[in-house]
């Protein structure tokens, strides 16, 4: 079961990102502040979900949470700062649009680049631990999941619809066939050579 806080006396947000693994598009980030007594039975880390349940969850957390916030790292901000670096810099827009701002922040995995004077904890799967890291997980997938959909009749053959991204098998081959586009993240080095096609 999820504790539905760390500390009961400052305003806590937890922070998560998604697709900082993937091949294409931007990393995500999301920051949360539930109340003390939120609970939902399904609430979880968004990978122990199924999509259904992960959408069926983003606007009860969007309506229940005091203050939340989606934000993201470019493919060109990516290519420049590096992935980890994005995936925090993505955070930390995340944590500024919030209202009111936290006292505390809990951050998904084991590093983070301290955001202003606020405290944090890093917490490794802290998404399966804690109530608000968890919320956070489900918004920043979903809103990626998103946008990787709006892109993908665009560039069907990089099957995007289904692997939002990723680098699955059917990905790598359609890389392999076809180069690589605009959204890929070139600092991965996907291909040897790289081709871009628009």
């Amino acid at each position: 079961m999820l504790q539905p806080f760390y500390q009961d006396s400052l305003i806590e947000a937890g922070c998560d990102e998604a697709g900082r693994g993937c091949y294409a598009g931007p990393v995500f980030a999301a920051a949360v502040i539930l109340p003390k007594k939120f609970h939902h039975p399904l609430l979880n880390d968004s990978k122990k979900l199924s999509e259904t349940q992960r959408y069926l969850l983003r606007p009860i957390i969007e309506t229940e949470a005091i203050a939340f916030a989606v934000a993201q790292c470019s493919v060109e901000e990516i290519d420049t700062l590096n992935i980890l670096k994005a995936s925090f810099t993505a955070m930390h827009k995340a944590i500024a649009q919030l209202k009111p701002q936290p006292a505390l922040l809990l951050i998904d995995g084991n590093r983070f680049i301290n955001y202003e004077k606020t405290p944090h904890h890093c917490i490794i799967k802290g998404d399966g631990l804690y109530a608000s890291i968890a919320a956070a997980s489900i918004l920043a997938k979903t809103y990626r999941d998103d946008y990787m959909l709006q892109l993908h009749p665009q560039f069907a053959h990089y099957g995007w619809d289904r692997n939002k991204g990723y680098g699955t098998a059917q990905h790598r081959d359609a890389i392999a066939t076809n180069g690589i586009c605009l959204h890929h993240r070139k600092s991965f080095n996907i291909l040897p050579a790289q081709q871009e096609i628009f």
